[in-house]
């Protein structure tokens, strides 16, 4: 045997039992046999060089840390799916996509569904250049995302080429995440060395890719499953079933408990099945993916900017735990809105640890009676924010008293007001210091304006030092100011710097929900600049020309036309302009079908406690909904507060889909 037919022999036997063991979890020979073959190899590749390849298992962890990760753009954008958290949404979202695909001729009387378990970890993207391996990307903001691919390499579940050669450039897309044992063990190790613990494997899995030192990440034992391809055309089979059984035959991971369901109806049985089953599981499971099967039906469906219209994730019931209440505090939002939070006692839930929950708002805390001292229930709403359901009255102390809501901003001490029709407390004053910290977050976020680097810490200290003061003072800040706060130095300054120029050249979009003003999201500034062309012309535009704009409602034109309306804005606005940021953009028709609630009509009676109804339509409006006053056949859904009158009666008669005020906030992405 020839030193070359020696070493092929040697990577094709790794490449099997790394497959044995990280990918079918079915390992055929012990850990130290395994080591045995790669001291062995090491070893060999020593003595012959010039025998190495990139996607020799040798070459899995190597170099230097890196100083920072390379922005990449995605081939085609890595959508967000829409949440539902029971059978009715699912069964919903199975009669919109018939309807969907009856409008685009197809007859859809029962479709095809592939049901996968949905990993609680963090996307990413791999691609493969003639099935060698050559980047590995994060989903980042969907469009773009950081190139880790150092990272990626140091995960045995994901091949350095594929087991069968395949011509051309791919994109395979996927979840990486960290196992329950390896979760445990890397928290023992950081509790040794008096580090804090990690709260959930997610958040351990996605610290963990953020990590600059491929060694380290080798030491955390990263997995990762894979779901999609993306490629040329002929290589990527026409129904999703195919393609994961393809991704398996080329030796990539793939989670096995996928199923092919037709109908709702299976959905639903294998929704149910893994309910209870998941908890059996090496890895953490927050629900199930449903998608349309048919990859050429999904062309028809379509997708909005944000979802594909097919594909939804059902999230599994909320965990529950019992722990006290040691007291509520309140938290001062960008917009002015004061609200309510609970610091707990720290318990286990869901695999994280839990210290804070919401509480929403006074209104709320006062009807369930929710009182600091208490023994509460939490939960975690979708198994991700933690919330207090209820206080366990059998529990509570005698000298437990109600809470009080505080009348000043806990952090400018000016008075706090509530609007007439809204449950919310509201700080009114600009200069406030804590609405201009999260307001100046959300300006820099990587949705709006993507100032990488402006995060929270960061911005407390250049607001305690008084270099900047609004949004414009960030286009003025000086290198040696900068460098001298704590933790900062020169070449720190030097990339906060060069973010903030690079921001300039950002859509006039992004500068518009940059602002922060109340009800304009991403979808909302796209089509006021799309309609209008610039902010120049939106800032002058009267009440009624914002509200003739497709999918502006009366509610969201008239917040507009309010922050406009104040001289201070429009100062702070002239002086971004000169600063040199885009406040021109390109003027368009505005889709008519934008938006995750286009083509859906709501009607909303009875008192919400979270959000006034004008709140509620604002939100529906901002995700291309349609809000009217009276119940038909046409309505999609009736929100449903307290006390619902004659509205409700009329949604019962004519079967139209219910929804209480959780129900609601969960669809509309507050819940």
């Amino acid at each position: 045997m020839t030193p070359a037919e020696r070493h092929a022999d040697l990577l094709a036997r790794i490449r099997h039992h790394e497959e044995r063991y990280y990918v079918l979890n079915d390992p055929e020979i012990s850990d130290a046999e395994f080591d045995a073959l790669m001291k062995e190899l090491e070893a060999f590749e020593r003595e012959f060089p010039d025998l190495v390849t990139p996607d020799s298992p040798s070459q899995r962890v190597g170099g230097r840390p890196a100083e920072g990760f390379e922005s990449v753009d995605h081939q085609a954008p890595m959508l967000s799916l829409i949440n539902s958290y029971n059978e009715d949404e699912v069964t919903a979202f199975d009669e919109r996509l018939r309807r969907a695909l009856d409008d685009a001729g197809v007859d859809a009387a029962s479709v095809e569904y592939v049901a996968e378990l949905k990993i609680d970890g963090l996307s990413i993207s791999l691609t493969y250049e003639d099935g060698h391996l050559v980047r590995g990307v994060t989903r980042g903001d969907g469009f773009r995302g950081e190139d880790v691919t150092s990272n990626v390499r140091t995960i045995r579940a994901i091949p350095l080429a594929l087991a069968q050669p395949v011509p051309g450039r791919l994109e395979i897309r996927g979840e990486v995440y960290l196992p329950r044992a390896a979760f445990d063990r890397v928290n023992r190790e950081r509790e040794e060395r008096d580090e804090p613990v990690f709260a959930n494997p997610r958040n351990a899995a996605a610290g963990t890719m953020r990590n600059l030192d491929p060694c380290e990440v080798a030491r955390r034992g990263l997995s990762a499953f894979t779901y999609q391809l993306l490629g040329p055309p002929g290589v990527v089979p026409g129904r999703h079933a195919d393609t994961l059984s393809l991704l398996r035959r080329w030796g990539l991971p793939v989670e096995r408990n996928w199923q092919r369901c037709v109908g709702v109806g299976e959905v639903l049985a294998y929704c149910g099945k893994w309910k209870d089953a998941r908890r059996a599981l090496q890895f953490d499971t927050d629900g199930v993916v449903v998608k349309l099967d048919d990859l050429a039906l999904r062309e028809k469906a379509g997708a909005t900017s944000k979802f594909p219209r097919w594909a939804i994730a059902f999230k599994f019931p909320a965990e529950q735990a019992t722990t006290k209440l040691l007291r509520i505090d309140v938290n001062v939002g960008r917009t002015g809105a004061v609200t309510p939070f609970a610091v707990l006692e720290p318990v286990r839930l869901s695999g994280s640890t839990i210290q804070l929950a919401t509480l929403h708002n006074e209104q709320d805390v006062a009807r369930r009676d929710i009182r600091p001292g208490d023994y509460v229930l939490v939960e975690k709403g979708g198994e991700v924010i933690p919330k207090v359901v209820k206080p366990v009255l059998s529990l509570r102390g005698a000298d437990v008293v109600p809470w009080q809501m505080p009348h000043e901003c806990p952090s400018c001490g000016s008075r706090l007001h509530r609007p007439e029709g809204e449950a919310v407390w509201r700080c009114v004053n600009t200069a406030c210091p804590a609405r201009f910290r999260r307001s100046l977050e959300h300006f820099a976020s990587r949705r709006a304006m993507n100032i990488e680097g402006l995060g929270e810490a960061l911005v407390d200290q250049v607001v305690s030092a008084g270099l900047v003061r609004d949004f414009a003072d960030l286009y003025h800040l000086a290198e040696e100011p900068l460098a001298a706060l704590e933790r900062m130095g020169t070449k720190s300054a030097q990339k906060l710097l060069q973010q903030v120029d690079g921001s300039r050249r950002n859509d006039a979009w992004r500068l518009l929900y940059a602002l922060g003003i109340r009800y304009v999201g991403e979808r909302v500034a796209q089509v006021l600049v799309g309609g209008f062309g610039s902010v120049d012309a939106i800032e002058e535009a009267p009440l009624g020309h914002l509200q003739s704009v497709n999918e502006i409602g009366p509610v969201v034109a008239a917040a507009v036309r309010e922050y406009f309306d104040e001289p201070r804005n429009r100062q702070l606005v002239a002086r971004l302009r000169d600063a040199g940021l885009h406040t021109v953009g390109e003027k368009t028709a505005p889709e008519a079908t934008g938006g995750a609630l286009a083509g859906q009509t709501f009607v909303v009676t009875g008192t919400l406690n979270g959000l006034s109804r004008d709140e509620a339509s604002a939100a529906i409006e901002a995700l291309g909904g349609k809000v009217l006053g009276s119940v038909s056949r046409k309505t999609t859904h009736l929100v449903v507060g307290a006390e619902p009158g004659s509205k409700l009666d009329k949604a019962r008669e004519l079967g139209v889909s219910v929804l209480d005020e959780q129900a609601f906030l969960k669809l509309i992405g507050r819940g």
